[in-house]
């Protein structure tokens, strides 16, 4: 028709359309023949569950990865969780500066929405230095964990470390351990190796700070008091929810492991549920309150513009800070000398709210549809949406209802819920525009 033009997408259609182009081409890619070990053609819906699982960076499988898919496969895989950790948005833009193109305001305005970078200056320059630092420390965790699985595999053990590498930087959680006799056996014959544990941690650790934190510790190096309120935040925050949850651990779950084994496995239960889903101890064998406070870490997640998924540190941070601003009856919250403004406080309410009922509801569902224990359904649905993927056995045994709630949970918790909501009602803004004001009683 002449005349027509499509309608213009905004920033947060342009972001969730590439993640669902990306997710449904990895999906076609994992059905080939050649892609799976059999050499027959993996069903759609195994395919899409494992391509959205890889892209929203999660972990959680319907099929072993070492010993369902091949080599091509597995490297399909790796690429989907490179592309989903650093963000689809962000590697395009990095293939357009090697082509020597501009970038052009709009897609600089789309860059800067899909890390969370404060601004739309120097956002070139940043996006460079995401991809090349990200590329040099996944090489650095390669190159550590190398001599332990070229120890135990040969040669094997070469691409052993690069898979894991890369999926611990980017808090995916596939790992390639499983065997036929021992399927999602995830990083449990490693508990006591202190090179294997030790360069996930630190991996899953730096992948989930995000990257601004970075870029502020390489500009400030350790002058603390230099940094961003942001930076500041995401780094108290992240060493309170690894410390505190380590000391519970190591005196509550793993009291009959040998000293050093133990202090291994407290710190790793302590830092894996921060969306990154490798696990080293057997998470049935969990108490109640064991499997409950890795809910929690696992909502939480990372921080913002990371590879790691969740409702965010800072969100957490936010409402905390909320709350103790109303208990002392102070009219803004505040971190480090720097208040909080009242649009973050009601970004963060929104956002555990949402949370909150996805999980919630997810739970609920599958839990009616599967019959079974509600308390082991909240742990598979707070794993998807905190793009996590520890598992308590069952997400290999749902049906098509369950797997469909767990694949639109992980999409949501990597795309973020917010971004999903203005794509959806963008167009429908009423700013400017007020309602009488009344005061209503709360609490």
């Amino acid at each position: 028709m002449a005349g027509f033009r499509p309608p213009r997408l905004t920033t947060f259609q342009i972001i969730i359309t590439l993640f669902a182009a990306v997710i449904l081409g990895g999906s076609l890619l994992l059905m080939l023949p050649f892609s799976s070990q059999s050499g027959t053609v993996t069903p759609f819906n195994q395919a899409l569950f494992t391509a959205t699982s890889a892209v929203c960076v999660t972990g959680l499988v319907v099929q072993d990865t070492a010993t369902h898919w091949s080599w091509f496969g597995q490297a399909v895989i790796l690429s989907l969780i490179q592309i989903g950790g650093m963000g689809v948005i962000t590697v395009a833009a990095f293939f357009s500066l090697l082509s020597g193109r501009k970038i052009s305001l709009m897609q600089r305005g789309t860059m800067q929405e899909a890390i969370a970078a404060p601004k739309v200056g120097g956002i070139v320059r940043l996006t460079g230095f995401i991809i090349k630092a990200s590329l040099c420390i996944e090489a650095l965790g390669a190159a550590c964990m190398m001599p332990v699985f070229c120890r135990d595999y040969g040669l094997r053990g070469i691409w052993m470390a690069v898979f894991h590498s890369v999926s611990a930087f980017c808090n995916a959680g596939f790992d390639l351990l499983g065997t036929p006799e021992a399927k999602y056996a995830s990083l449990t014959s490693y508990r006591a190796e202190p090179i294997i544990n030790l360069t996930i941690m630190a991996l899953i650790v730096v992948g989930g700070i995000g990257f601004l934190t970075w870029d502020d510790i390489r500009t400030n190096k350790l002058r603390f008091h230099r940094y961003r309120m942001q930076s500041k935040v995401i780094l108290t925050t992240t060493a309170l929810l690894i410390v505190l949850p380590a000391v519970w651990f190591y005196f509550g779950e793993f009291s009959g492991l040998p000293t050093g084994e133990r202090l291994l496995a407290s710190l790793f239960q302590s830092v894996t549920p921060r969306t990154a889903g490798f696990n080293t101890a057997d998470l049935t064998k969990l108490s109640g309150v064991g499997q409950g406070l890795t809910i929690l870490l696992m909502l939480v997640g990372g921080s913002p513009g990371s590879t790691a998924g969740g409702m965010k540190t800072t969100t957490l941070a936010v409402l905390v800070a909320n709350a103790l601003a109303v208990f002392r009856r102070e009219d803004e919250p505040h971190f480090f000398g720097r208040r909080i403004h009242s649009k973050a406080v009601s970004s963060a309410s929104t956002i555990g709210m949402l949370y909150g009922t996805l999980f919630l509801a997810g739970g609920f569902v599958i839990s009616a549809v599967e019959k079974l224990p509600l308390s082991e359904c909240l742990f598979e649905t707070a794993s998807a949406v905190g793009t996590v993927g520890l598992s308590l056995g069952l997400t290999p045994t749902l049906g098509l209802v369950s797997q469909g709630i767990l694949i639109a949970l992980m999409f949501i918790g990597r795309v973020g819920g917010l971004t999903l909501i203005y794509a959806a009602l963008s167009g429908f803004s009423k700013a400017g525009s007020h309602f009488p004001q009344e005061r209503i009683t709360v609490g």
